[in-house]
């Protein structure tokens, strides 16, 4: 692993020159290359080839809740927006047979080492639902003791009784959703959240044994400033989170309709929203924070830090993982799992969802199977997100190929970065500097094969 990979130096300039838009690499290929040939019948059967190959590894578990009872306008998320409390109730039900589905299908039992719920927002389910979800996944699943079993809070909707509920479940790693404090901001994302609540459901956590507390901030926002961004990461930083992640706001209203909403006369301008970035990163680094990579930081001592250092750390559609060898199986509408070299994604309407289950169909509404190629170059953009070095001679026995050859035109791209200052070349090795890490997206996507073939870059989000 890259010994310097905690370092980082945010060079504006440079930032400012490169940004483009590019895909978050939650996964590769991207879930844009998913189509509908890949359906409830491929994916069986390969779980049926995972059972004969005997490649039982540890499962992911992913638990998809699409209800909010507000709308915050930036939000790109699959969700419902209702008020109507029966709806969930209904919903889990339906979850609770596809879970039952998956476990016949993978064989009862399966050893499940991490477990994330998210939305929507996941406790818009009353806290009886709760424990009936989590009951099934324990009849259905074996939870393993030292587990990583995380879950997603909107503090403006969940009581201390409910986060004492998450504890006893099984529940020890909680993420926060902030955005900003600023009072003007929340106004103009519709999201009025107090520091005071906030603060109530990270306390009640830290009472009920959660071992880690993540909040999820957001630059680029409506109405934002230097100042006021500022006055919400010192505060954030006296509550001492565990991990931290400052998403930058891809304004993108033709894609996701609630962004309509939002006043783009209001929008920071480029060089701000840069200063803001530059300003949150110096802050956090300088009250001892590590840089995970993309948008993540977390303390020194924290799981995903350790992991890093070890060479441990792993990238999938949850961000970043402590559990690399995991097969992922997701549940709920629009959720994305992966088995092997497959992914899969739920149907992302709920009348498609609940229909496939009526039929007693697993309800997979598109997919993908890697070939050798996608394999090796997953792996490649893997090893970047995560530690920002390529180890050639390991690609080259894993993969048995000859790295320079095989990727050819990309070294040449990686030439032109290397001027740029943002790697360094060398015989056995390419490694991001440390002035290269926050433009990581753009290295990443010189191995992105369909980025070659089929330019499309508008469809995502800027880097920066």
């Amino acid at each position: 692993m890259n010994k310097e990979a905690n370092q980082l130096v945010v060079d504006l300039e440079l930032i400012r020159r490169l940004d483009k838009n590019g895909p978050r690499y939650t996964s590769y290929p991207t879930a844009d290359r998913f189509d509908d040939t890949f359906n409830a019948e491929k994916y069986s059967q390969w779980v049926g080839k995972r059972k004969l190959e005997g490649k039982n590894r540890p499962l992911s578990l992913y638990i998809h809740i699409p209800f909010c009872n507000t709308l915050c306008f930036y939000c790109a998320c699959n969700k419902v927006i209702t008020k109507d409390r029966s709806k969930s109730a209904e919903y889990v039900r339906y979850l609770v047979k596809e879970m039952a589905m998956q476990a016949t299908l993978l064989g009862q039992g399966q050893v499940v080492e991490q477990l994330h719920f998210g939305g929507g927002t996941p406790t818009f389910m009353s806290d009886d639902e709760i424990r009936a979800v989590m009951a099934a996944i324990r009849s259905n699943f074996k939870l393993v003791e030292d587990g990583e079993y995380s879950i997603e809070i909107d503090p403006r909707k969940v009581s201390d009784e409910t986060i004492a509920l998450l504890g006893a479940a099984g529940f020890n790693r909680i993420s926060v959703g902030v955005q900003d404090f600023d009072e003007e901001v929340q106004r103009a994302v519709n999201r009025i959240q107090s520091e005071e609540e906030t603060l109530r459901v990270i306390n009640a956590a830290r009472a009920n044994g959660f071992k880690s507390v993540s909040i999820d901030l957001i630059y680029g926002l409506p109405k934002q400033t230097l100042q006021g961004f500022g006055r919400t990461l010192d505060r954030i930083i006296a509550v001492n989170p565990d991990r931290l992640s400052i998403y930058n706001y891809a304004h993108m209203p033709t894609l996701f309709k609630p962004q309509r909403r939002i006043n783009e006369a209001d929008m920071p301008a480029g060089q701000l929203k840069l200063d803001i970035l530059s300003m949150a990163v110096n802050k956090l680094i300088a009250a001892g924070y590590v840089y995970i990579g993309m948008d993540h930081f977390a303390k020194p001592e924290d799981e995903l830090a350790v992991a890093q250092r070890q060479g441990r750390l792993h990238r999938n559609f949850q961000g970043y993982s402590t559990h690399s060898d995991c097969d992922l199986v997701a549940l709920g509408v629009s959720a994305i799992g992966k088995i092997g070299t497959t992914y899969s994604q739920n149907y992302r309407e709920l009348e498609d969802y609940y229909s496939a289950l009526d039929r007693d169909q697993l309800p997979i509404m598109r997919g993908m199977e890697l070939n050798d190629d996608d394999v090796v170059r997953r792996a490649i953009i893997q090893a970047l997100m995560c530690h920002f070095v390529i180890n050639k001679d390991e690609f080259d026995s894993t993969y048995q190929i000859a790295f320079d050859q095989y990727f050819a035109t990309e070294m040449l791209e990686l030439a032109d970065y290397e001027k740029e200052g943002l790697l360094v070349l060398e015989p056995q090795r390419v490694s991001v500097t440390p002035k290269g890490r926050m433009l990581i997206r753009n290295i990443c996507m010189v191995f992105d094969k369909y980025l070659r073939t089929r330019q499309e870059h508008a469809r995502y989000s800027k880097v920066i």
